[in-house]
């Protein structure tokens, strides 16, 4: 029996949104565990730091933007990944938006801006880079979905139909693409800590709500999500496909905690 090892070496990698949070996480997880990395999204300034940061721990990069609202940029990112590195192999899905408000009253205008950018936006990278992994015969896409994936988190519901309807896309893009050897999973955060969030999560009712169901009884570090997206790109996960992986120390798990 062949063992698959749990490592990226000759592997090239995008990730788009990968220049902050989650994504940034991810990107420089990948770099430590071998793969040439792109990160991508729609500040220059930030794409410069982490492409930086990504050569600092010895792998090589791009410096390009994207917006997964304008396809031809996607196809840009694909087009000159293929010119400096040769392929793409992994394409994480880690651009998304929110906005918290009343259902009843929410502008529809915000609700087409989240599903467009959280939803519609993952499917455009998923075409355009898994045209280029089907041609190949080889890819994973780890697409990021969340808890309201699974339950209703109040007053965000057009967040939460948007990585709904990630988790149902990531399943059936398993199910076309797997057999052509591209393998579709998505991981599901919890609750993290981030310089946006903290003032939420420390000092609100939402925030101790949050903490109450989480049975690990802290929030995450966004390093803590770099693990199983290494895992879910490598080839140690050669048979994982359409699986969406909750990363969010027992909160989906939660019933009664005290």
């Amino acid at each position: 029996m062949t063992y698959s090892k749990l490592e990226l070496n000759g592997k090239t990698a995008v990730v788009v949104g990968g220049t902050s949070g989650i994504g940034r996480a991810i990107a420089l997880g990948f770099a430590e565990a071998g793969a040439d990395v792109v990160p991508t999204s729609r500040r220059a300034e930030q794409v410069e730091t982490t492409a930086r940061e990504i050569e600092e721990l010895g792998r090589r990069s791009l410096r390009i933007t994207s917006d997964v609202s304008n396809r031809d940029s996607l196809e840009h990112v694909l087009s000159e990944t293929i010119g400096a590195f040769g392929k793409v192999d992994i394409l994480v899905n880690s651009a998304g938006t929110t906005k918290r408000a009343p259902t009843l009253t929410f502008l529809e205008d915000d609700w087409n801006n989240i599903i467009d950018t959280n939803l519609t936006g993952t499917l455009r990278a998923c075409q355009v880079f898994g045209r280029h992994m089907l041609e190949r015969g080889s890819g994973s896409i780890i697409n990021i979905a969340s808890l309201s994936t699974f339950v209703a988190l109040h007053e965000v519901a057009a967040y939460s139909a948007s990585k709904a309807a990630v988790g149902s896309l990531t399943k059936s893009l398993a199910v076309e693409w797997s057999s052509r050897g591209v393998r579709v999973n998505a991981i599901a955060p919890g609750v993290f800590r981030t310089a946006l969030n903290q003032k939420l999560l420390d000092e609100t009712e939402r925030g101790r709500e949050f903490l109450v169901r989480t049975p690990m009884k802290r929030f995450g570090n966004v390093d803590e999500l770099a693990g199983v997206a290494i895992f879910l790109a490598s080839d140690a996960a050669s048979f994982v496909t359409g699986e969406i992986i909750a990363v969010d120390g027992g909160f989906l798990a939660s019933g009664v905690n005290q």
